[in-house]
């Protein structure tokens, strides 16, 4: 006769109450540099890969340097689903480290590379790495930052991309220079650039706490409360007050494990069936529309414009400080106006604004100053809805799988916006005609308005609340089951 197994211990905390009501504080922005900095990072990679400063060293044509993107993109891929699930089982601190260690190696042994083939191999595991970034580090950051500060810190942090996307484009101008470095060194010392800084990131993030509302709902109550306990004397030490806590928002959880595959699945589909179409629609729109416009803006330069290749990326500069600049002005609103409305507005005015461009486009009234500005415009907006992609995602399902389904949402968007270059590239052509790109930036702008819509109709109002009001923990206890547990499918 099997023996039952021993009933996990419940627990009554004010982790996230305590949490959510802190003030602003240094402690705060050592989590903003030490976890929101991989952004950076990514956007520095992909700008540098993309000046393409390797390809006579390892004599790769068009075909293999977009091999490069695509083993990058997959390792991405891999990397969040992999990574993914390990952060919502090992904890938030763990894979943070991991992963960024996993990133710092694979770029700096690509930029050793001899051959094609060698060079795939490291692109791929530095994907990896940052794939994984984006998992475990948004989930940190929305746990730990609170509730007031959430989406326009989140909205930031994602944005910071386009500031790493300028600075690898002014890297890539300095190191590319064969007047400076010879050719076969300098791409190869910018490739180091990231691990050098993810160094840096590595000491920093040794000093950040595991996440409290993580480690309360997997058996360490009483790490997450000292936890509490430290990050609010940090905050006291700084002179300011901590509010008291309203011990009526305490709720009562049991340690969870493991969540099964079948778990996730009733969640995603039967209770939370509406979130998911919404996360799944925010991120394939925003991948689509950003895969199309920055893989090909040079193209459209050089075919339709005639810009020297050499001076793409000085219109590139522009256009990311653009979309740095929308993600930093525009995420006060999503806090203060709230999640659906913004959502709404932003998707919906970066697609009507690239619409009117590609009229204007047709008409071939624009030039190259012209359509970057436009493109600025645009993505103005769109940057900050993409970086609340990530933000709406992670906030609106249960803290056990908050990880995983980041890493399901990026994947599916990743590899639907992978298409999107290959597209556009062909409706490009040789730049003799305009009309077959003029309907791909119809539908780009179509894809953009209908993720907006979608967020309007069907979006989370989350604005300011904790995200166990938002979403409950699957650990949670009132009275009945409250969450959905291997042995309770309740969809309530």
């Amino acid at each position: 006769m099997s023996t039952p197994a021993p009933k996990a211990k419940e627990v009554t905390s004010l982790v996230p109450a305590r949490m959510d009501r802190l003030p602003w504080s240094r402690f705060h922005w050592l989590i903003v540099v030490g976890l929101g900095f991989s952004w950076i990072l990514d956007g520095l990679e992909v700008q540098i890969v993309a000046a393409n400063g390797f390809a006579k060293t390892l004599g790769m044509g068009p075909v293999e340097v977009g091999l490069a993107g695509t083993f990058y993109l997959l390792g991405q891929v891999c990397g969040a689903l992999f990574f993914g699930r390990l952060t919502d089982r090992l904890g938030r601190k763990k894979l943070f480290l991991v992963s960024l260690a996993v990133y710092l190696v694979g770029s700096g042994v690509a930029g050793l590379s001899f051959a094609p083939w060698f060079f795939y191999i490291w692109r791929f595991v530095a994907g990896a790495g940052i794939g994984g970034e984006y998992a475990a580090i948004n989930s940190a950051i929305d746990e730990i930052i609170p509730s007031k500060y959430r989406g326009r810190v989140d909205i930031a942090i994602n944005g910071t991309y386009w500031g790493g996307a300028a600075l690898g484009a002014v890297a890539s101008v300095v190191f590319l220079n064969t007047e400076i470095f010879p050719q076969d060194l300098g791409w190869r010392l910018s490739f180091f650039i990231g691990p050098v800084l993810g160094l840096l990131l590595i000491y920093l993030r040794r000093h950040i706490p595991e996440s409290p509302r993580w480690q309360m709902t997997h058996g360490r109550e009483e790490e997450a409360e000292r936890n509490v306990d430290q990050i609010e004397e940090r905050i006291r030490n700084e002179g300011k007050e901590v509010p008291p806590v309203d011990e009526s928002k305490a709720i009562t959880v049991k340690e969870y494990g493991r969540v099964p595959f079948l778990v996730i699945a009733k969640v995603l589909f039967k209770k939370y069936p509406r979130r998911t179409f919404v996360g799944v629609t925010m991120m394939v729109t925003q991948s689509f529309l950003y895969n199309a416009i920055f893989f090909t803006y040079a193209l459209v330069l050089e075919n339709f414009y005639d810009t020297p290749p050499a001076s793409a990326g000085q219109y590139f500069i522009v256009f990311a400080v653009g979309n740095l600049a929308g993600a930093l002005l525009l995420g006060h609103f999503f806090d203060t106006w709230g999640r659906r409305r913004m959502l709404f507005g932003t998707y919906v005015l970066a697609g009507l604004i690239l619409l009117v461009s590609a009229f204007l486009f047709n008409a071939d009234v624009l030039n190259a100053g012209t359509h970057t500005a436009f493109w600025c415009a645009s993505f103005f907006f769109a940057s900050a809805g993409a970086s609340a992609a990530y933000l709406t995602v992670s906030e609106i399902f249960p803290l056990e799988l908050r990880s995983q389904v980041i890493s399901y949402v990026f994947s599916v968007g990743q590899l639907v916006g992978a298409i999107a270059p290959t597209l556009y590239g062909a409706l490009i052509g040789d730049g003799t005609d305009r009309t077959p790109l003029f309907w791909g930036y119809v539908l780009g702008s179509a894809v953009m308005m209908f993720g907006g819509v979608v967020c309007g109709i069907f979006g989370v109002s989350a604005a300011g609340k904790s995200l166990e009001d938002i979403a409950d923990p699957l650990s949670l206890v009132s009275g009945a089951e409250a969450g959905v547990t291997p042995g309770n499918t309740s969809t309530r």
